[in-house]
């Protein structure tokens, strides 16, 4: 099976003169287009893509990293808006779309918008929408108070900031309990200080939330600082390599590394990784 949105891990089958077609097992085939075609790689192999649709709605597989994932929240910078509505700069060729039903307000190009990224299942398409709330739910809570819990960073209110906390809740930051510069769609770690009679959460940071990022992703992103900004490791790297150098295994390290790039700390470049200016 094949999911959509999400990364797989497919066999490849054969090479044709537009790519590599992969499988799943099970019958199912998928083009890797040339362009997105690793060196060296060959029939029989294994590789994990991403899978998405292109301009014409099939299926298409890409070894480039999106923004943003099925299922997950994410800030993107809009691209176009025309009048079927906006398009998201997601890290893929063909951009994300965002009908204005789905627009908490109308979008507008250069913004950039704190977006979930669903199946929309009459259409079978990739959409996102900044209507957050719509996902969230606070009736059955699965935190308790005291509890260290994901946020997102997800709009500014007179009281203070709103965040999605663990993906599934709404939460709230008070003005008076921020002490570092937050961003729409950061990522960071708090702790859930008070849970209300109406399961209104109460969120507060700890005294590292700017740095905290998964483990692995911390010890790249140290790796990085000691090294001048720049690392001679990426996703294609060997794994034996990535094992001498990271004292991780490669996908610990694809997973680290993912991170900071969602985060918008690294960037990818052919030869390795680099931190992102400003973020030394």
């Amino acid at each position: 099976m094949v999911n959509i949105g999400e990364y797989n891990e497919l066999e490849v089958l054969r090479e044709t003169s537009v790519g590599f077609f992969l499988g799943d097992g099970e019958g199912y085939e998928i083009l890797l287009p040339t362009k997105y075609v690793p060196e060296g790689l060959q029939a029989g192999d294994r590789i994990e893509v991403f899978v998405y649709r292109d301009g014409e709605e099939r299926p298409i597989a890409t070894t480039l990293q999106p923004l943003i994932e099925l299922d997950e929240f994410a800030a993107l910078t809009v691209k176009d808006v025309n009048q079927n509505g906006a398009y998201l700069d997601w890290g893929l060729e063909k951009d994300l779309f965002v009908p204005f039903r789905e627009q908490a307000k109308k979008m507008e190009v250069g913004e950039q918008y704190v977006v979930f990224l669903y199946l929309d299942e009459e259409s079978d398409r990739l959409v996102a929408s900044s209507k957050i709330g719509r996902f969230l739910s606070n009736q059955e809570l699965t935190v308790k108070e005291g509890e260290k819990v994901e946020l997102v960073i997800w709009t500014k209110t007179d009281l203070g900031y709103k965040v999605i906390v663990n993906g599934d809740h709404e939460g709230l930051i008070y003005h008076d309990d921020i002490y570092v510069d937050l961003e729409y769609g950061q990522g960071i770690y708090g702790f859930v200080r008070k849970i209300r009679k109406d399961n209104k959460l109460d969120i507060v940071l700890n005294e590292l939330s700017h740095v905290s990022i998964e483990p692995n992703a911390a010890v790249i992103f140290e790796m990085l600082q000691k090294a001048g900004g720049f690392l001679p490791l990426h996703d294609k790297s060997d794994p034996e390599e990535i094992k001498r150098a990271a004292k991780m295994s490669k996908k610990n390290f694809k997973k680290a590394i993912g991170s900071l790039y969602k985060q918008r700390m690294i960037t990818m470049e052919k030869e390795g990784i680099r931190i992102v200016e400003g973020k030394e």
